[in-house]
């Protein structure tokens, strides 16, 4: 076999047992994570579209974020508690120069809850924010939810003290992030903005590439 057959042998075998990898069963069962949800008009969640520090809620919209372990902005766990903000808003009258937003927090249940902390025995929170016409969510939230926590990438980390450490950590099948799989999973509920979730697809240690033959193989997540 010549020398250059080897090669070209070595190069297929290797990208056969990259599809291979690339087709097992991801390692991670998901990301634990506070996702951001949107309601105008009484309309159901809908996963939102940007971060909680660009969206700008009008009058009478709700907000919703839900602390969960999720795979994809598909697979995303929605709050438990409706977007009423008929009901979470009652009694509270518009003034001139204001907004009110309904907030509705899920801090998820024990499944969710990170190694050696336990959700608020609580576990749904509402509010109805009155700010200003031109605040964005962000400002919505911590008018009726505070402390907030934020990593230094401005992912939002923690709602009302919950949890009081991690942030968005990759967690593994069958047991929970080591410190080895902290891996931040990109969310809605990222300041910057920007509607994607965590990938399904995510391979172990992140994207990277693989020169295979001259050929770049991209590990990818689904919209970084």
């Amino acid at each position: 076999m010549s020398g250059r057959t080897r090669a070209a042998v070595a190069t297929a075998g290797a990208l056969l047992t990259l599809t291979g990898v690339a087709a097992a069963p991801a390692q991670a069962a998901g990301y634990r994570y506070w996702s951001f949800w949107e309601s105008d008009g009484g309309r159901p969640w809908a996963y939102a579209t940007q971060g909680p520090a660009t969206a700008r809620p009008a009058d009478g919209d709700a907000l919703g974020f839900r602390f969960a372990i999720s795979n994809d902005t598909a697979d995303s766990t929605r709050p438990s508690a409706a977007p009423d903000f008929a009901g979470i808003c009652e009694g509270v009258e518009k003034k001139g120069g204001t907004k009110r937003i309904a907030v509705v927090i899920d801090f998820g249940g024990p499944v969710d809850a990170p190694p050696g902390e336990t959700p608020p025995e609580k576990p749904i929170k509402v509010g109805c924010a009155e700010v200003r016409e031109d605040a964005t969510g962000a400002e919505a939230l911590a008018a009726v939810a505070k402390p907030l926590r934020y990593d230094s990438a401005a992912m939002l980390c923690g709602i009302a003290g919950y949890p009081a450490r991690g942030c968005g950590e990759q967690v593994e099948a069958g047991g929970d992030a080591g410190e080895a799989g902290k891996t931040p999973a990109p969310t809605a509920a990222r300041e910057s903005g920007g509607s994607d979730g965590p990938s399904v697809g995510v391979l172990a240690g992140g994207a990277a590439v693989l020169a295979l033959g001259g050929a770049a193989v991209w590990k990818a997540r689904r919209r970084g």
